[in-house]
């Protein structure tokens, strides 16, 4: 296509002929759009670059002047300068260096942690308290998970003799801890 064809359809535009609009883009198009393409890599971006592209030469077709060079680089130069504008603009991707700053710490901080030492110290104290076979009953259900009858048959008591163990020894922790 010719230069001056082109450069004569963008004098038209900025006086704004709709027809010479129609015109050149006619004849651009495919060039700009593949400018874009290549840029962008998708062509849903591409196509709604091309718009925008469009846009500005029907904004800045005033501007252009012949004397400066030839028409067809001014129009790659914009859709170009369109394409990596659109590339900008997007929310860069984050890399795993990036992630890791999002996750959040499950981690207590030292205040909690301090916090959960404190209340530890205060229920060995209390459990010292206790005594010894009852403390580790305690243990035994409330950590390890053993069920009543378990510890009963551990300790050669009856069942419920272990469960009014368990329920006076947890009382007893209980009124400790309040203190």
């Amino acid at each position: 296509m010719a230069s001056e064809e082109i450069e004569a359809l963008i004098g038209r535009v900025a006086m704004r002929d709709q027809k010479a609009f129609e015109a050149l883009y006619k004849k651009t198009s495919p060039k700009l759009y593949a400018v874009c393409l290549r840029i962008l890599g998708n062509r849903t971006d591409a196509e709604e670059i091309l718009q925008e592209v469009y846009v500005k030469i029907w904004q800045r077709a005033e501007r252009f002047a012949a004397s400066e060079g030839p028409a067809m680089p001014w129009l790659t130069t914009i859709a170009r300068n369109q394409s990596i504008d659109a590339i900008r603009a997007r929310k860069p991707v984050a890399d795993e260096i990036d992630t890791a700053y999002d996750l959040a710490d499950t981690e207590p901080g030292p205040e909690e942690q301090a916090m959960v030492k404190g209340e530890g110290r205060r229920i060995d104290r209390c459990m010292e308290e206790l005594e010894a076979d009852r403390a580790q009953a305690v243990r035994s259900a409330y950590v390890e998970g053993l069920s009543y009858q378990e510890l009963a048959e551990q300790y050669a008591v009856p069942l419920n003799t272990m469960r009014t163990w368990l329920r006076r020894s947890l009382i007893r922790l209980r009124e400790c801890m309040d203190r």
